[in-house]
């Protein structure tokens, strides 16, 4: 098994509508050394998105906004400390 970081996001109708391309292409434009960034299919969660989700310890952030994007890449992906205030309640 591949301790692999990757980030999702998904880039499905309503997340797009969200403004989901935006959140893409501000974690593509902060790139973090091992950590993969992934244009991702429904993650099933419509109606909460922009949805990205921090593999693999399967970390959901919902109704991000790509100015939110700098604090995840610093805070989480870089520090090992997950965005409290932006974690997607249903699953934290």
């Amino acid at each position: 098994m591949s301790s692999q970081k990757s980030v999702l996001v998904c880039q499905n109708t309503a997340c797009r509508k969200a403004g989901a391309t935006k959140v893409l292409a501000a974690f593509q434009a902060s790139p973090v050394a091992d950590i993969t960034v992934i244009g991702s299919r429904c993650l099933g969660q419509c109606g909460n998105g922009p949805m990205v989700v921090v593999m693999p310890e399967e970390v959901w952030y919902g109704r991000v906004h790509a100015e939110e994007v700098p604090a995840v890449v610093e805070r989480h992906l870089r520090g090992g400390c997950p965005v409290a205030g932006m974690l997607y309640r249903k699953f934290h």
